[in-house]
């Protein structure tokens, strides 16, 4: 069961999406409430993980990681080798998303480099060699029309 959210609650996670500094006053000025009540709020969708982080998008191409790829992974059929897997893969610096997944494979992996020799070496040495792993196959994106992490919030 999900967590019950008012429509103030939706307000403010709407704010909150379109801009992660908005301050506390700024918040409570276009919900009309006082400052408090809106630190109350906003502190109690952070402990029931309904807001589960703030983050600064970054440029990829900025630092050099200009190559998107999709990694799709086929494993074990075993649950506890997807475990470990997903576990594995969480720790690679260059894995962005991982999503366990029905079909053929087992996962969808999103991955950021600099170039195709990284894929290659992140795939050959460090992905193809993970406990559990019998194939992949791997998309490179050559451009990218849309990409975010907002999510449609209903209104009430």
């Amino acid at each position: 069961m999900g967590v019950r959210l008012d429509d103030i609650d939706l307000q403010i996670l709407r704010l909150v999406q379109d801009n992660a500094r908005i301050s506390n006053a700024d918040l409570a000025r276009e919900l009309g409430m006082a400052p408090s009540a809106v630190l109350e709020r906003v502190r109690k969708l952070e402990q029931k993980q309904v807001i589960k982080g703030y983050h600064t998008v970054i440029d990829p191409a900025a630092v050099d990681q200009k190559l998107l790829a999709f990694i799709h992974i086929r494993t074990k059929d075993t649950d506890i080798e997807d475990i470990v897997t997903a576990g594995d893969l969480a720790k690679i610096p260059e894995v962005q998303e991982i999503h366990h997944v029905a079909g053929e494979d087992c996962f969808i992996v999103k991955v950021r480099t600099a170039d195709s020799a990284s894929l290659m070496h992140l795939l050959r040495n460090v992905i193809k060699k993970l406990p559990g792993v019998l194939a992949t196959r791997t998309t490179i994106v050559l451009e990218t029309s849309k990409e975010q992490q907002q999510v449609v919030i209903p209104k009430q």
